[in-house]
């Protein structure tokens, strides 16, 4: 089974901080949270740390994996980080709940959304209805679990017909290559791969995607409290610069993102999250024609009152002001923010 890091490995740091040579002293701190442990599209922030693009912008980054969407979305909110990488849907929800604590979409990563119900072959699930009936397994905290609502909604699905199981989030793939759930609910990309370095064969997978199910929803962005925003915006500025910069490298040359993040960590699997990082691309959220005709971070702002509308009627919540989850203030020209043809 894919062994992923438990943290982004000391190696990793190290190379960061091998950067920071020159003006050390005059580079400002930021902690960062990912949303999960170390994968291909995280390769984007490996190579703004490998190839200096943090320390250019004036940033000195530490970048740690995370746990789960909904559980870096608490952890921004309560300080432990300044920025994180998350779904943002997932801040939607913890906005309403928790408006003292509020986040800010500042740069959308994915164009899409890859959560996604996620079954074999031999449940018989092929389609939302067949859920009817079954189990699905997932952390708590997971951003699908949490959006499985307003799936449900848009499929005609009664959300009592299915009963969910609570696990830790490395134990999902292994419940379900074990049959103890009959269905897992997660980012297609993590668990697709998961399950396939566990030895289960790619044509038994069924992925049963929300954006081709009534859910073309925006995925994950970065974000910051927006007392964390309004009183840094030269950092938040960089670290969108950074980000573009990472993109656009990776996206010219997957394998040497794959390289960055090996040097840090031996036990990245390059070829898998190589694979991963196309299927990403091939579905539209890293890579799609809206970031190809807009440049990369754009939003669409009727996509994104749907994606506020969605969540605002699945959770019973006053639907939020757009300006009150994401902005587009800190985008650089959009002729800086092409990706490679």
């Amino acid at each position: 089974m894919l062994r992923l890091a438990t943290k982004v490995a000391a190696g990793l740091i190290a190379l960061a901080a091998s950067t920071y040579s020159v003006g050390a002293q005059d580079l400002k701190p930021v902690h960062f949270s990912l949303d999960w442990a170390l994968q291909g599209n995280h390769a984007i922030w490996a190579l703004a740390l490998k190839n200096k693009y943090f320390e250019e912008n004036g940033l000195n980054v530490t970048m740690d994996r995370g746990y789960g969407s909904g559980d870096t979305v608490v952890k921004v909110a309560a300080g432990a980080y300044d920025i994180g990488f998350t779904d943002i849907n997932a801040v939607i929800k913890f906005n309403a709940e928790n408006p003292g604590q509020r986040l800010v979409g500042f740069y959308q990563v994915f164009d899409r959304t890859p959560n996604s119900i996620i079954t074999l072959k031999k449940s018989g699930i092929a389609k939302p209805a067949d859920l009817a009936g079954h189990t699905i397994g997932a952390p708590e905290a997971d951003s699908s679990r949490i959006m499985f609502g307003a799936f449900a909604k848009a499929n005609s699905i009664d959300p009592a017909s299915v009963k969910w199981v609570s696990m830790a989030p490395n134990l999902r793939e292994t419940m379900l290559a074990q049959g103890q759930v009959d269905a897992i609910s997660g980012f297609s990309s993590t668990s697709v791969f998961n399950l396939i370095a566990a030895g289960i064969p790619r044509e038994d997978i069924v992925v049963i995607p929300y954006s081709d199910n009534g859910l073309d929803l925006y995925g994950s962005a970065l974000v910051a409290k927006p007392e964390y925003i309004e009183k840094n915006p030269d950092i938040i500025k960089g670290f969108v610069k950074a980000t573009i910069e990472g993109t656009v490298a990776l996206l010219k040359d997957p394998a040497s993102g794959m390289a960055a993040i090996k040097e840090g960590d031996p036990l990245f699997d390059e070829k898998l999250e190589a694979d991963r990082l196309a299927y990403l691309m091939d579905i539209g959220v890293l890579k799609s024609k809206a970031f190809d005709e807009n440049g990369l971070g754009y939003i669409d702002p009727a996509k994104m009152e749907t994606t506020i509308k969605t969540n605002s009627e699945v959770y019973n919540i006053a639907a939020p002001a757009a300006d009150t989850v994401y902005t587009t203030a800190f985008l650089p020209p959009q002729a800086e923010r092409m990706p490679p043809k």
